[in-house]
């Protein structure tokens, strides 16, 4: 028994051989993976680092100088602004700038040796410097004297110091010192040390930032020269020799209408500095204030140029440009600057010889546009204001789309059309024209004009006639000495204010200008204020809208959006690159096209027969209608028309506000007498028939 089991375990043990081999051979793979993965891993890192350091090295490089290097933009020259004819309204000349770059070691007090230096070496104009530049200095000074809060009282220091004003505590302050500078305080300031501190001021705008600031515009070729030669006495500044600045040939003519660009000193105006900023402008890029400089501001800018900046071991900057600047496209307007210049001499003229005169006293300002009426091209639009006391003249061309006028009967187109429509009277229906008596007030017209049909009542502009058309409308009837009977008088007035906004009254027009304003609604809801609403004496509209109103009669119902700007250019092709196409916004509705026809011939015979001035024998067919507008003891007179009568080429609105007193003795229509016909005169020698 004991030998079989000797045996028997000697059996085992010799079997227990072939598991072992197994096993190393198992560690020998394994052994040889984990030395295959570390050779693969070893060959990845080779590969990788040869793709960086041989195929993606430029790669690899500019993202380094884009970490350590500063991106500096410097704006384009500016696209510029033509008539209709091609001939320049707002150019861009060139202007030598000295510029500067601050080097990255700068202290206060070489911010300071600097400026003095450059005040003590260059022709600086003092006058050149706005309000704004000369209270900014004053607060330079004041840090430079180690008092930048001298301005504020003790509890607004300790408020803002502690942090109480919160997120808004350095616009706050700012405000307030802002505020409480006045001459006494700025005459603290020598001429030398005003120049100083708007010098530091502009070379420490944007030190963080690494822009180029534009520290003297436009300056003389001797102050080039200077700089030129001497630069190692001035390390980071410099001379833009592709600096630019704007001017406008006709000098007020369509001053506002075009409006203002910041200069390079100013860059971004404060009122709109976050709205460029949201659009990618740098702070010190020169760009639209106002108007359509304003407006068009993207396609006039261009595209700036880019830079990228490092420094040396001196900290001087160092630019490369990386993409050149690209000029900003032209933009072409629908103004014809001869039209232009002989409204602006009419209208000026005419407001200097009446204005303030007997009859005339409290006359200081006219307005008027005109506009080809099938395309919503404005062609001419100027205003003038004067005033009393000095008799001065303030340009306000702009005034057509940002005053408000009382229209009076000019309207009374828009108040045939709506009864007509309507159905609460007829074509060729006739009223008697005579004194009403409603609850023993006395509505009528400036004179008794008899029985009148719709054409007739424009003619002679009877108020009775549309004071019947108000009444009817509210479902009310006339007896004399009766008040009105009106069940629904806030839904007349909304009825009636439907009709008058069908025709633009009352709606921001869209003319691509910034700042239009929209009607004003009357306030009242009394029945006898219908009869006032119907013939222009409650709500008020801009001058643009009166355009706007007469020219869908004159087109039989459409309606074209006014636009100032035709087409953009592109600056170096001359090429048209997009074009502002006429947008026909609405239609009346051509079932009702007899009724507007019915309007068409009363505002024709407003003027053939001799009621609307002196345009009765004019060389081309005009059709019109005049309006008188009670204020306040006062009149506004009105005229709105189009010619020729068959067939529009032009439509126009003139009105002069409070040009006449209120009384039996009032002056005549000037618009009617004055200013349309000479200005029509001339639009006819331009395009004649």
């Amino acid at each position: 028994m004991a030998l079989f089991k000797r045996r028997s375990m000697r059996k085992v043990k010799n079997k227990s051989k072939k598991p072992t081999i197994v096993l190393d051979k198992t560690i020998d793979h394994r052994v040889m993976l984990l030395a295959g993965a570390i050779v693969i891993c070893f060959l990845i890192l080779f590969i990788r680092l040869l793709y960086i350091q041989v195929f993606s090295y430029e790669d690899y490089t500019a993202k380094k100088d884009d970490y350590t290097s500063i991106k500096q933009y410097v704006s384009a020259p500016r696209g510029e602004i033509y008539d209709c004819k091609g001939r320049v309204l707002a150019k861009t000349v060139i202007s030598h700038n000295i510029v500067y770059t601050s080097p990255n070691n700068m202290t206060i007090d070489d911010y300071k040796l600097y400026a003095e230096r450059v005040v003590s070496v260059f022709d600086i104009d003092v006058d050149s410097f706005t309000e704004r530049d000369k209270k900014e200095a004053y607060m330079t000074y004041l840090s430079l004297n180690d008092d930048p809060n001298a301005l504020l009282t003790d509890k607004e220091q300790e408020e803002y110091e502690s942090g109480a004003w919160g997120s808004d505590s350095e616009s706050i302050r700012y405000g307030l010192m802002y505020d409480r500078i006045g001459d006494d305080e700025l005459e603290e300031m020598d001429e030398d040390t005003l120049k100083m501190c708007i010098v530091y001021q502009r070379m420490t705008t944007n030190y963080s930032t690494g822009q180029e600031n534009v520290i003297l515009e436009d300056v003389s070729d001797s102050d080039v020269a200077y700089l030129v030669e001497h630069k190692t006495e001035f390390p980071g500044f410099d001379v833009d020799f592709g600096g630019w600045k704007r001017e406008y040939p006709y000098g007020e003519t369509l001053s506002d209408v075009l409006g203002t660009v910041t200069t390079s000193t100013e860059g971004l105006p404060e009122e709109y500095s976050d709205y460029y900023l949201q659009k990618g402008y740098q702070y010190n890029a020169p760009v639209g204030r106002s108007g359509l400089e304003y407006q068009y501001n993207d396609v006039l800018a261009g595209i700036a140029e880019e830079s990228r900046i490092t420094y040396d071991s001196n900290g001087l900057a160092k630019k490369e440009v990386i993409r050149q600047a690209r000029k900003g496209n032209d933009i072409y307007l629908s103004i014809d600057i001869d039209l232009q210049q002989s409204l602006d001499t009419t209208l000026k003229a005419v407001l200097q010889e009446n204005g303030g005169t007997e009859r005339r006293e409290n006359f200081y300002s006219l307005f008027m546009c005109m506009m080809d009426p099938y395309t919503g091209e404005v062609i001419a639009l100027s205003g003038y204001q004067m005033d009393p006391d000095t008799r001065q003249m303030t340009y306000f061309a702009s005034g057509n789309y940002m005053s408000l006028v009382n229209p009076g009967s000019s309207i009374k187109g828009a108040t045939v059309y709506m009864g007509l429509s309507e159905g609460v009277i007829q074509p060729g229906e006739v009223i008697n024209d005579e004194v009403m008596n409603i609850a023993g007030q006395e509505f009528g017209s400036y004179q008794d004009h008899g029985p009148v049909n719709d054409i007739q009542a424009l003619s002679v502009s009877s108020n009775v006639y549309m004071f019947n058309i108000a009444i009817r409308l509210g479902g009310g009837t006339y007896q004399e000495g009766e008040p009105l009977n009106i069940s629904n008088v806030s839904g007349t007035f909304d009825k009636m204010r439907s009709y008058y906004s069908m025709f633009g009254l009352g709606n921001i027009t869209g003319l691509d200008v910034p700042g239009e304003v929209t009607g004003y609604m009357g306030v009242g809801r009394e029945p006898g204020i219908l009869l006032n609403y119907s013939i222009g004496q409650f709500d008020m509209y801009t001058p643009i809208q009166l355009l706007e109103y007469v020219s869908t009669i004159a087109t039989n119902g459409l309606i074209y959006q006014p636009k100032l700007m035709s087409y953009v250019m592109e600056v170096n092709s001359k090429e048209i690159v997009s074009v502002n196409e006429s947008v026909l916004k609405n239609t009346l509705p051509e079932e009702n096209s007899e009724y507007l026809s019915r309007v068409q011939q009363g505002f024709r015979a407003c003027v053939a027969d001799g009621n609307c001035g002196v345009l009765r024998d004019f060389s081309v067919p005009v059709a019109g209608k005049t309006g008188t507008a009670e204020v306040n003891g006062w009149t506004t007179a009105a005229f709105v028309g189009w010619a020729p009568y068959e067939d529009a080429d032009v439509s126009f609105a003139c009105v002069a506000p409070t040009s006449s007193i209120n009384d039996q003795s009032v002056a005549p229509n000037i618009c009617t007498t004055e200013v349309v016909p000479q200005v029509l005169q001339r639009y006819f020698e331009l395009y004649p028939q």
